[in-house]
């Protein structure tokens, strides 16, 4: 096989390789929305429960002992998922990049077309940025999987808020702990998902 033939055939594979990584991004983007849905819609549909459930003092505590730890471990479940779809859309992303970046190098010639895969290749700062982003530490705070996390903290909190007042009897102590455990389990959330995508730098 000559050169030119086989620098053809490797644009024609790298043409369908963008395509399929194009569109895997795609469906992990509708995959972390179907997941991010269902789980709010079980949040909301829980919540309108509770409203049902609140005129009877007795069937509460049941109710949220049945609902609580449901609603936790589909959060939890649903937070490691959105976690894995964020980091395969970014390692599909700097994938397409580097697809790019060969298409600049062989084929741009003198114009700009791709000129951005190439600047700072294999950044994620750089490639964020193509896709309007800025892969800054706070851009963890606008993932759908921390907005699941929250969620998941805040649920967290409130069953150990519920049982610290069951158990000790002491509302502010249950509400002060039921806070701290709560804040303490959203970091240590984020705190994954910084682990999870650390190594997209490399």
């Amino acid at each position: 096989m000559d050169q030119d033939a086989r620098e053809q055939g490797l644009l024609s594979a790298l043409t369908t390789e963008h395509f399929v990584l194009q569109t895997s991004r795609s469906a992990t983007i509708t995959e972390s929305v179907g997941r991010a849905t269902v789980f709010l819609s079980l949040l909301s549909a829980s919540l309108i429960g509770l409203g049902f459930v609140s005129s009877s003092g007795h069937l509460i505590k049941p109710y949220l002992g049945a609902v609580l730890p449901t609603l936790i471990i589909t959060g939890l479940l649903t937070f490691a998922r959105l976690v894995q779809t964020t980091v395969e859309n970014a390692l599909n992303l700097k994938r397409i990049q580097r697809i790019r970046a060969y298409y600049h190098r062989q084929l741009a010639g003198e114009h700009d077309f791709f000129a951005d895969a190439v600047t700072g290749e294999g950044n994620m700062r750089t490639i964020a940025a193509a896709v309007g982003g800025s892969a800054t530490r706070w851009d963890l705070l606008l993932t759908t999987a921390a907005m699941v996390g929250a969620v998941n903290a805040l649920l967290i909190g409130l069953g150990a808020t519920l049982l610290t007042g069951v158990a000790s009897g002491s509302a502010t102590f249950a509400i002060a702990l039921g806070v701290v455990v709560a804040l303490v389990a959203f970091a240590a959330q984020l705190a994954h998902i910084k682990r999870a995508s650390l190594w997209l730098s490399s």
